[in-house]
């Protein structure tokens, strides 16, 4: 199996530097341990270490069936920090984007059966890929898949693609200022908090921290200062219905589920901690 992968990679590569074709995306995937990076790895590295074969995805980016050519996940994870996925599963993930797209997930859900990092459409090559959503975006150098069916809802398991880097870091070490700290653990804000850190933070950040797709929601205002607050409860709940835009409905959230979201969003409102003053001279 092994031999056949690496037999199929350098076959692609070769191909891929024939006059008419696009190079293959030559970035490596960072591995970063508590802020440090360990190692960078190249799609060849990947392949050659972390046993690259053909796999049959149902992929709900694409709502088709999908081959790639891919490494399972744990072994990545294995060769990327130097130790087996079952000894990191009560840490946390975050697998970072090349448009500042943070996708956290906990060790838990890393370290399932069914995760793979596909380094190319196995019709196209190594680096190489259909565009993808709306955008037409290329999903190179790296795209995070799943072949379980139970593994297909992006809100569950990280589906991100444009991957370079996966870190591994304590949540609140790393955004400290995203938590609402001081008020009871059993308070409205603290579910709120829970809510944006699973269905927010991939996109938004809090006080600078978090992902970068879409604005800050607590720097240098926050959003319930400026927006009336059954403006936001009907735009988290269907965005396209106020413009178009990239960002994804969310109907399983309950009336409950916005209160708790608004509730984070006050008391963060006094929690504020804006990087960009603080960088200021």
């Amino acid at each position: 199996m092994l031999r056949s992968a690496l037999v199929l990679v350098s076959a692609w590569l070769l191909a891929a530097t024939s006059l008419d074709a696009t190079p293959p995306a030559a970035d490596g995937l960072r591995f970063v341990r508590d802020g440090v990076t360990l190692r960078t790895l190249s799609a060849a590295e990947l392949a050659s270490r972390c046993g690259a074969r053909t796999v049959t995805v149902d992929d709900p980016s694409y709502a088709s069936e999908k081959r790639y050519l891919a490494c399972p996940l744990r072994a990545v994870i294995r060769e990327g920090f130097g130790e087996p996925v079952e000894s990191l599963a009560g840490e946390s993930f975050f697998f970072r984007a090349k448009d500042g797209y943070t996708r956290p997930a906990s060790g838990h859900v890393v370290a399932e059966d069914g995760g793979y990092l596909a380094l190319g459409d196995a019709d196209l090559g190594v680096g190489r890929f259909e565009p993808i959503d709306h955008r037409r975006l290329d999903p190179a150098p790296f795209y995070l898949v799943w072949t379980g069916a139970a593994q297909r809802d992006p809100d569950r398991h990280p589906w991100p693609y444009q991957l370079t880097a996966i870190e591994v870091a304590p949540f609140e070490a790393e955004f400290a200022h995203t938590r609402p700290e001081g008020l009871p653990p059993d308070s409205p804000a603290w579910r709120g908090f829970e809510i944006f850190r699973r269905q927010c933070f991939a996109c938004h950040a809090m006080n600078g921290e978090g992902g970068r797709v879409g604005p800050d929601l607590n720097v240098p205002q926050s959003i319930v200062e400026y927006r009336p607050r059954e403006q936001i409860r009907a735009y988290v709940r269907d965005p396209s219905k106020f413009r178009h835009t990239t960002m994804p409905a969310h109907p399983g959230l309950d009336d409950a589920d916005l209160d708790a979201l608004l509730a984070y969003f006050d008391a963060m409102r006094e929690r504020k901690h804006d990087p960009h003053q603080e960088a200021s001279p």
